[in-house]
């Protein structure tokens, strides 16, 4: 078999070289008018008309009121490379302007005929040039003119037949124009510009110079979307970076995208930048549904690469992610402020009343008012609650801890919400007169209470429905219509601290059955890596004969001021904070051992407030509270763990729940801290059913 002979290299003719760039850059009569359009803003027009006959195909005129051209310029302005914007391939850096790199008017004159009428402020006449394939045809005339410019492209791809016939109907083709348009007549709200086909009175885009986005808006898209925008407004120095935007709310929404992006004035396109704000959109909009978004993004010209793309559709610029995250962030965050309610418009009824219309007026006023049904609030506590679903409850008879007891803790008569009621199987104890506490500490350690509390949160906690416990450190609990996952364990640390503060040296007795050696209970304390005890620290013999001392030497006070008795180094009773409830007495062994270690014993307000904190937290339900002793015997009951979590889901609900809702003033760290946790929101749960 022969060898092929090479095939030889030649050099294009400069013809075809010239229209396979115009192929590049001009696909359709749109591309062509936003070449222009462009040309018209860097000439500094205020009026632009726009003429077109057959969606552009057979003729697209564009007219300002610019600067114009000289007479001098008009033999090169259509040749390739030719403009007045750029000298040097480092201005690329720092560009501000539309067009750059002079190929538009080339283009165009080498797949169309163009015809261009210009007249500048020193003229004292226009100049008209007939322009094909780059070259004038024939010298420039004079001629009769206004100030500006009017370019007049006729028989677009008159000489490309193949591209002719695989554009869209002129129907569509004047559809892409009017959008092409749209998008500069609200980006450019101080140009007044008109649309019209020729031979038509009435203009398809027609904006009034020096308006406001929001009336170009109004006029372009219709008063439905003008008046559901919100105005986005946005700058990261750190990125180098400012956005100007207006999107529709979620009342708003259509079946077919309507995106206006343009980045340092230059109408383009980002796939990413679309993306990211859809993903936005999706929790507020139905499915299948779509925002309308107008959005300028003004970024550093040395962090824009403008030169990516024939038509200019595209940009590249630095950080794309980190600013796309940016943006994302900031409408995020407008839509979150403004979903609180939609919105909806009626039409006014017709004069004159409907059939039964008087009748049901009467009927409406003698019934209660309407609630709708994502605004009822559940009050009444004989409602099932989370326990139904999960298990027959125990009855709190059966579960009831009865403990030796002294005292109650106030004189007041206990109100029925009250954690104190007592049922009528118990013995009432008489009451003792509470005795004044006049210590200052104690007094400002109060007042600190109240001025760190939270109103909001005490709310939401005086007036919440309990729905059922979750797990020993955290229940769900329903306010008006919002549904919480609050933290037992945290507010129920709050709720013991102020009731050792309020019922300081007036606490009930809770009597240990047996005295409890304290250097037992802190020798099983130091045994547990939870303590931290190193040999570094001594002997744990000695550290226990040293606790068992140093509280001996406190007992005095401890009795006096917290019900909590040590005699021969046993401990006898402990202070009752609640009524029906016990503390986790597998924790005492650290609760006796950090009152002799974490207490600021030195300071006396630092002592009361150290002491009340420690307290507290032994006090406190959480997890480990009333567990089992033999809790991974494989011997215990299925009866005996039902009955242990009965006992603490009682205490949590009957006990913990009601005093805080009667006693706590929750502190203001608890609004930001994920104490308390919302779950739903009525309303914007029906908002989604909605969509569905």
């Amino acid at each position: 078999m022969a060898n092929k002979a090479s095939p030889v290299i030649k050099r294009l003719d400069e013809v075809v070289v010239n229209r396979i760039a115009a192929g590049e850059v001009i696909q359709r009569p749109a591309n062509a008018l936003k070449e222009m359009l462009e040309n018209c803003l860097d000439a500094g027009a205020t009026n632009i008309q726009i003429t077109v006959k057959q969606g552009g195909l057979k003729m697209l005129q564009i007219q300002d009121n610019g600067c114009g051209i000289r007479k001098e310029d008009m033999e090169i302005v259509c040749e390739r490379f030719t403009t007045s914007k750029l000298r040097q391939f480092e201005d690329l850096n720092s560009i501000n302007t539309y067009g750059f790199r002079g190929e538009a008017l080339a283009s165009i004159s080498h797949v169309a005929h163009l015809t261009i009428t210009t007249r500048t402020a020193s003229s004292k006449c226009a100049f008209r040039g007939v322009y094909s394939d780059g070259k004038l045809k024939e010298p420039v005339k004079p001629c009769a003119g206004n100030l500006g410019t009017q370019i007049t492209v006729e028989d677009l791809f008159y000489n490309i037949s193949t591209r002719r016939k695989a554009l869209r109907s002129p129907a569509e083709e004047h559809a892409k124009v009017v959008d092409v348009v749209s998008k500069y007549a609200i980006h450019n709200s101080q140009v007044a510009f008109t649309l019209k086909k020729q031979g038509d009175s009435i203009a398809d885009v027609r904006t009034p110079p020096a308006s406001t986005y929001v009336d170009n808006i109004r006029a372009i898209y219709g008063v439905a979307v003008s008046r559901e925008l919100l105005e986005v407004n946005h700058e990261d120095s750190k990125l180098g970076f400012t956005m100007h935007a207006f999107i529709s709310n979620a009342n708003y929404s259509i079946k077919k995208s309507s995106f206006l992006l343009f980045i340092n004035h230059r109408l383009v396109d980002s796939s990413a930048i679309r993306k990211a704000l859809d993903t936005v959109y999706q929790a507020y909009l139905p499915k299948g549904s779509h925002p309308f978004i107008y959005l300028s993004l003004e970024i550093t010209p040395q962090n824009v690469d403008v030169n990516v793309h024939p038509t200019k559709h595209e940009v590249h610029f630095l950080h794309e992610d980190a600013i796309i995250a940016s943006i994302q962030t900031a409408v995020e965050a407008k839509l979150l402020g403004s979903n609180s309610s939609r919105t909806f418009f009626t039409q006014a009824m017709l004069p004159g009343p409907a059939p039964d219309e008087q009748k049901s007026k009467q009927d409406n006023a003698n019934d209660a008012k309407t609630v709708r049904a994502q605004e009822m609030v559940r009050t009444d506590n004989k409602e099932q609650k989370l326990d139904a679903f999960l298990g027959k409850p125990v009855s709190s008879n059966s579960t009831k801890t009865s403990v030796n007891k002294y005292d109650s803790m106030q004189d007041e008569e206990p109100t029925p919400d009250s954690s104190s009621v007592k049922n009528n199987d118990q013995i009432t104890q008489p009451k003792v007169k509470r005795r004044e506490i006049h210590l200052n500490s104690v007094l400002q350690l109060r007042q600190n209470v109240k001025d760190n509390a939270s109103d909001s949160m005490r709310d939401i906690l005086q007036n919440h429905s309990f729905v059922g416990c979750v797990s020993e450190s955290h229940a769900l609990i329903q306010h008006n219509t919002r549904l919480f996952l609050a933290n037992t364990t945290t507010f129920s640390k709050y709720l013991f601290y102020q009731i050792m503060l309020q019922d300081f040296g007036n606490f009930g007795v809770l009597r240990l059955s047996e005295p409890a050696p304290i250097k037992a209970l802190i020798l099983l304390a130091l045994d547990s890596p939870a303590s931290g005890w190193t040999p570094s620290h001594g002997p744990k013999e000695e550290n226990a004969d040293y606790v068992v001392t140093f509280l001996t030497s406190k007992a005095a006070m401890l009795q006096d001021y917290f019900s909590l008795e040590i005699e021969n180094g046993n401990l006898l009773t402990l202070p009752m904070l609640l009524e029906n409830y016990i503390p986790p007495f597998d924790e005492l062994p650290f609760y006796i051992l950090r009152l002799a270690t974490e207490v600021n014993w030195d300071s006396e307000k630092e002592c009361f407030h150290t002491f009340c904190e420690e307290t507290a937290q032994f006090y406190a339900m959480k997890k480990s509270c009333l567990k089992s002793p033999d809790e991974n015997n494989e011997l215990e009951t299925e009866a005996d763990k039902s009955k242990i979590k009965h006992n603490w889901t009682w205490s949590v609900e009957h006990v913990i729940y009601p005093a805080i809702r009667q006693m706590l003033l929750p502190p203001s760290c608890t609004e930001n801290d994920r104490t308390m946790i919302q779950l739903a929101n009525l309303p914007d749960l029906y908002k989604v059913f909605e969509r569905c």
